[in-house]
């Protein structure tokens, strides 16, 4: 059973065509923390060598690195820096550790490597980081093999490639490896990943970067839904202190029993982009009741979000609104799943408008059982009041 602050909030069961999952042990609450995760491994966004004009972060808890900030260079290389002393000595004992400094500085002498394309890079950060973990934590990688993740032989030539390159560059000191262990782990990362973004303000051509991947054991369970109850949270930049972890809130109330879901990419994503990053991500087509609806929209309706987010105003929608109020006015006091919440006031309520946000809105956690009015943007971090929705 997994567990969060507030107490046994959430039991993992076995759901006949969706695998594992999280469903609700008791009723939650809007604004509820149900899961409070720390990564098992984590590992930087960028090439092996990074742009220029990209921002710096530390290399440990990848904070973005100030001008004010007392940054520390690793002493063995000269490529990685970190916010402080405590980061240099907490990563030198687990992510940076001698043996991945030296990895990463011969991968960088390596032709072969930046012929590839630049995701290749990435994956073999991946690999470094997670044969690190065999080594300094062998029961954290045990679970990082125990995620679903199957492999697929169109990741062959990449697993093929890197296997080869990491056993002949720097193979890890007393850990044997196989080309059937690399790709495992490429799967497990590809499926299990979260991405950490960049502040929105160093957004460019209104889109976000990632500027670290973590895999988060326990959040590995949620599935997806393109109108999710439930939302994650990143405090990268202003939390004291494990500021990687991962914490989930409730949008909205839901019963005991029903399942909790994340929507994997912004929820403003029209049906046919949705169905394309699933299944070239994850591998699967989604069927949620969002979805048994547009799959029968015209190409007109579908635009009725259009492809900066925006939900666009016309009669039809107008008329929806009106049914909505009716209805939440005429459920108040009742309990209210999310598949009573129509896609109209899904979208007005709980899609942040801040222009080229697309974050998803969740209220603050309730405060002596009292649910906020407040909801927080889980992108840009903007407040909205309940009364600005009215």
């Amino acid at each position: 059973m997994l567990t969060a602050d507030s107490g046994s909030v959430l039991r993992l069961v076995e759901i006949e065509g969706r695998g594992r999952a999280l469903v609700a042990s008791q009723p939650l609450k809007a604004g509820q923390i149900v899961l409070q995760d720390s990564p098992i491994v984590v590992y930087s966004a960028f090439p092996l060598v990074k742009p220029q004009s990209s921002a710096s972060y530390c290399d440990n808890c990848f904070r973005i690195l100030s001008s004010s900030a007392n940054v520390v260079p690793c002493p063995l290389c000269s490529h990685h820096l970190f916010c402080g002393p405590n980061c240099l000595t907490a990563a030198t004992a687990s992510s940076h550790s001698p043996w991945v400094c030296q990895a990463f500085s011969r991968l960088r002498d390596c032709p072969s490597l930046f012929s590839q394309p630049l995701e290749q890079q990435v994956q073999a950060r991946f690999l470094i980081a997670a044969y690190n973990l065999a080594l300094v934590s062998p029961s954290d990688f045990q679970v990082l093999l125990s995620l679903q993740g199957q492999y697929s032989p169109s990741d062959a030539p990449a697993a093929e490639f890197l296997h080869s390159l990491i056993l002949s560059v720097c193979p890890p000191p007393s850990l044997p490896i196989s080309i059937e262990l690399t790709a495992a782990l490429l799967a497990k990362d590809k499926l299990n990943a979260f991405g950490l973004m960049e502040p929105l303000s160093l957004q460019q051509d209104g889109e976000r970067s990632v500027r670290a991947y973590g895999i988060y054991p326990k959040a590995s369970f949620f599935n997806h839904d393109c109108l999710p109850n439930a939302c994650r949270f990143d405090y990268l930049d202003s939390a004291p202190a494990q500021n990687t972890d991962m914490i989930v809130r409730m949008i909205h109330d839901v019963p005991v029993g029903r399942e909790i879901c994340l929507s994997y990419f912004p929820v403003n994503l029209n049906y046919s982009a949705r169905q394309k990053r699933l299944t070239e991500d994850y591998g699967f087509t989604c069927n949620c009741d969002r979805c048994k609806v547009e799959a029968n929209w015209s190409d007109n309706e579908a635009d009725v979000i259009d492809d900066n987010g925006t939900v666009e105003e016309n009669e039809d929608e107008e008329i929806m609104e009106e049914d909505n109020d009716e209805q939440m006015v005429a459920s108040e006091g009742d309990e209210v799943g999310e598949a009573d919440f129509p896609h109209a006031y899904f979208f007005v309520r709980y899609m942040c408008n801040r222009e080229n946000c697309w974050g998803t809105l969740a209220p603050l956690p309730p405060s002596n059982d009292v649910q906020s009015k407040v909801l927080e943007c889980n992108v840009c971090g903007n407040h909205k009041s309940e009364e600005d929705m009215c």
